[in-house]
């Protein structure tokens, strides 16, 4: 696998500014204003309402499409994987995989072998000498995302790519996800469940009419608000069989065994996002977060009564 290139001196390795889009000379602005760093080594999600323009964006980022004012400066090598794969391709899976790793600069005996590899860990290897035509969109989509894989890519941009994948593949892309940060590549995501590698991003975006904004630290998704004083998360996750969470986990929290085997952490909300970091990254191999809800807050001490006085309705 090749290495990520290191970052620039100061972190980024790929710009936009000034960016805008628009489809006509006379076509609404998708999008306008946009000023954005992508930097070597994080994870970074794109939020934002439908119609915001976040596959737009996404497409600016991985040189797919080109900004109609602004500019791009900067071009690590990138993989993408759109909201919607063309399946409609004259090649059996097989193939077309083999076609792609030899565009991304493999030859074409380490392209064929990293295919079937892939294949295998999502589930699709039983799949591979069919028509692309002929797959589901399920498997289309594991297709779709192992095309990008293949690639080892510096850049990795993502858009909605679990939207098809049953859970083995979820948890399979979650620890390729996982697995490139930690590698030193970047992951720019877009998807339709806030709570996809929840508490995981470096960064969360999100794109509004007229520009896009950073999110606070701690800020919930979609709704600008912070956790309240007290209040616990529970994590279900899932780790190799058998196993026990990692030690030394942020928040020290309280652990169960499902019986499914999955682990139920329990947690106060400020350390969620530094315990679902560890279990993504931290650990080796990364832990799937199954789901992750709100658990109640702490109990707090009681307010003495008044001496006489009779509360009761």
């Amino acid at each position: 696998m090749r290495a990520p290139r290191p970052p620039s001196p100061s972190g980024v390795f790929l710009e936009l500014r000034g960016v805008g889009r628009r489809y006509g000379l006379r076509g609404p602005w998708v999008l306008s204003g946009i000023d954005l760093d992508v930097a070597a080594g994080t994870l970074v999600r794109i939020e934002g309402t439908n119609g915001t323009g976040k596959s737009t964006l996404l497409r600016l980022i991985a040189g797919i499409d080109q900004p109609t004012v602004g500019r791009v400066a900067g071009r690590p090598r990138t993989a993408y994987v759109p909201e919607r794969f063309p399946a409609a391709l004259p090649f059996t899976a097989a193939d077309y995989l083999a076609r792609m790793g030899q565009v991304h600069g493999h030859g074409r005996t380490r392209a064929v072998r990293g295919a079937g590899e892939w294949l295998e860990r999502f589930g699709a290897a039983g799949h591979a000498h069919t028509p692309l035509a002929e797959l589901s969109k399920g498997t289309s989509q594991k297709v779709a995302v192992v095309q990008a894989l293949l690639a080892d890519p510096q850049l990795l941009v993502l858009d909605e790519a679990w939207s098809g994948l049953d859970q083995r593949a979820r948890a399979e892309l979650d620890r390729a996800v996982a697995g490139r940060v930690a590698e030193g590549g970047t992951v720019v995501f877009v998807d339709h469940d806030p709570l996809r590698l929840a508490g995981a991003p470096d960064t969360v975006y999100r794109l509004r009419a007229g520009g896009l904004d950073r999110a606070r630290p701690g800020q919930v998704a979609e709704s600008g608000e912070s956790a309240p004083p007290g209040l616990r998360v529970l994590i279900e996750a899932e780790g190799p069989p058998g196993a026990d969470p990692p030690g030394g986990l942020p928040g020290a929290p309280t652990v169960q065994r499902a019986p499914d085997g999955a682990i139920r952490l329990t947690v106060p909300a400020a350390y969620s996002d530094a315990l679902l970091r560890a279990l993504l990254t931290a650990a080796r191999p990364p832990w799937h977060i199954r789901t992750v809800t709100q658990a109640g807050a702490l109990p707090t001490p009681r307010e003495p009564r008044s001496q006489g006085v009779d509360d009761r309705p």
